[in-house]
Formats: structure tokens, C-alpha cells, sequence
């Protein structure tokens, strides 16, 4: 049902991947980003790295299904 909606609203397999490829490298930038955070004394600033990082694997799993569904 969820794949269904969303391949009528136009997100085709190619968005979703493309989603999961920009959240691992928005994972990369907030991880070298949080190192200088934690130079200036906040621990755990890379705890939104991490967040954004499980994006990665919904977008691509998404990625799969809407792909099976195009079929």
C-alpha cells in the first residue's frame, strides 16, 4: 500500500536510492563537522550523524520495493 502511493506520487526506485547515497554522505559531513564540535567541549555531537546514518538502509529498502513494484 505504501509502495503503491508513493510510486503514484512519482517517486520511482532511482529517488529512493539516490536518497540513501545522499544520507550516507550527509552522515560523513555531520560526522567530520561534529569533530569540531567536540574539540570545543559538547560530547556525543555526532550523535545526529549516526541518526541521519539510518536513513540509509529504509531509503535503499524502499529503493527495492518501489523497484519490484515497477516491474
Amino acid at each position: 500500500m505504501i509502495v503503491k502511493k508513493l510510486h503514484e506520487s512519482g517517486i520511482r526506485s532511482e529517488h529512493a536510492y539516490a536518497a540513501g547515497f545522499i544520507s550516507i554522505g550527509l552522515t560523513v559531513v555531520s560526522w567530520s563537522a561534529s569533530l569540531r564540535v567536540e574539540k570545543k567541549g559538547e560530547e556525543r555531537a555526532d550523535r545526529w550523524g549516526i541518526f541521519v546514518g539510518e536513513w540509509a538502509p529504509t531509503f535503499f529498502a524502499l529503493g527495492l520495493a518501489l523497484a519490484n513494484y515497477e516491474k
